[in-house]
């Protein structure tokens, strides 16, 4: 691996004006190369800044899901309301009124954990559909003590299992981990996926060791000005969101894409069995991911992860079908995080790779194209 030319594709994000910009990537056995570069706040970034995963906290939950299908504490295709009762009580949207008054009707089928890890529940995010930014804007005006909570009791936008669509449903996998396994989400992951990786830096919780190190999230504004938010997240959130939550640092993530990368083993001990790996790689048949719109532009950009080429959803990351020119195999699986982490895992070529930044909106510019040098530096 050509060093110099990884060095030099985060650097010159830094210099196309990412506030920060951390990049690791791994072989199935070690982290071979890793390198930080710009401002994480108060310092200097390094590899072990503290970063918000946010929608790359799912490749955990996928992974303690599986877990529990292996030690037979959830059924695929059993009703999810066996393991979280309250997951019964969501509806069908079928119209929606611009002060957010709603009418449902009832799911024609129940929502199994089998579509949570798919995304086919009907579950949605608000910043990738305007019905459910109108109900984020009406939840604003009418706060409440369990907002996290209320950011997923909300409408199914389709029957589930009819198609795919992305949102909060591997919050209410989340759920379901915690309830089979009897314990708080984070101590699930503590025991069964930190311990054995080796992690020393990765929570739902933001401990004082990890505060001092967490990065500061950065928004750019409408003329184009990067600007520091003022996002302090608390040292003990409301809910684990399975989806979303977790800080970690790029070494933590990159010791779980080895877990995927290789036959599921870990320093600590085995964390998936190969089995279960191969199975779960495999993109599911009739399940396609579509290109996310922007409902929140201070949220997102559109989002189309690489346009024209085919692609299917796995167990529980999107997998290219194609090999990307100069890039990643067919194959090949992928996610990312609303601040612009972005990940991958290319078993055929025996290499993951990590580049995350904390920006917004995701798919801003300079990490859509930061992100597509490093992996063609990587492959270089």
């Amino acid at each position: 691996m050509r060093t110099e030319l990884l060095d030099d594709a985060v650097d010159a994000s830094v210099a196309a004006g990412a506030p920060l910009v951390i990049a690791g990537a791994t072989g199935p056995d070690a982290t071979t190369w890793q390198r930080a570069a710009g401002c994480a706040g108060a310092t200097d970034a390094s590899t072990d800044t503290v970063i918000a995963l946010y929608s790359a906290t799912k490749a955990f939950t996928a992974t303690a899901a599986l877990q529990c299908v292996e030690d037979g504490l959830i059924d695929l295709d059993a009703p999810a309301r066996e393991y979280v009762p309250e997951i019964a009580a969501l509806q069908v949207l079928e119209d929606l009124d611009d002060d957010g008054r709603v009418r449902t009707r009832p799911p024609a089928r129940d929502i199994t954990p089998r579509m949570l890890l798919l995304h086919t529940s009907g579950l949605a995010y608000d910043m990738f559909d305007k019905r459910y930014a109108i109900l984020a804007r009406e939840r604003m005006r009418h706060p409440s003590s369990t907002p996290l909570w209320d950011s997923i009791n909300t409408p199914l936008l389709h029957d589930p299992g009819a198609q795919w669509t992305y949102g909060t449903s591997m919050d209410w996998m989340g759920l379901i981990v915690a309830a089979v396994r009897g314990k708080r989400l984070d101590d699930v992951f503590a025991e069964r996926i930190y311990a054995p990786c080796g992690m020393t830096s990765t929570s739902f919780d933001v401990t004082p060791a990890m505060r001092e190190r967490l990065a500061t999230v950065y928004r750019r504004q409408r003329d184009g000005e990067i600007v520091p938010t003022k996002v302090s997240p608390p040292d003990v959130p409301e809910l684990d969101m399975g989806g979303q939550g977790l800080f970690s640092t790029v070494p933590d993530l990159l010791a779980l894409l080895r877990v995927w990368l290789g036959d599921g083993s870990a320093p600590g001990g085995r964390v998936l069995d190969a089995a279960t790996l191969a199975w779960a790689v495999q993109g599911a048949p009739g399940v396609v991911p579509t290109p996310l719109p922007s409902a929140i532009p201070a949220l997102t950009r559109e989002a189309d992860f690489f346009p024209g080429a085919r692609k299917s959803w796995a167990y529980s990351f999107l997998r290219n079908d194609d090999d990307v020119p100069g890039g990643r195999r067919a194959g090949s699986l992928t996610w990312a995080g609303l601040a612009n982490v972005f990940y991958w895992i290319d078993r055929t070529s025996g290499v993951a790779a990590v580049w995350a930044s904390q920006l917004l909106p995701f798919f801003d510019p300079v990490a859509e194209q930061g992100v597509a040098a490093f992996e063609r530096a990587v492959y270089a």
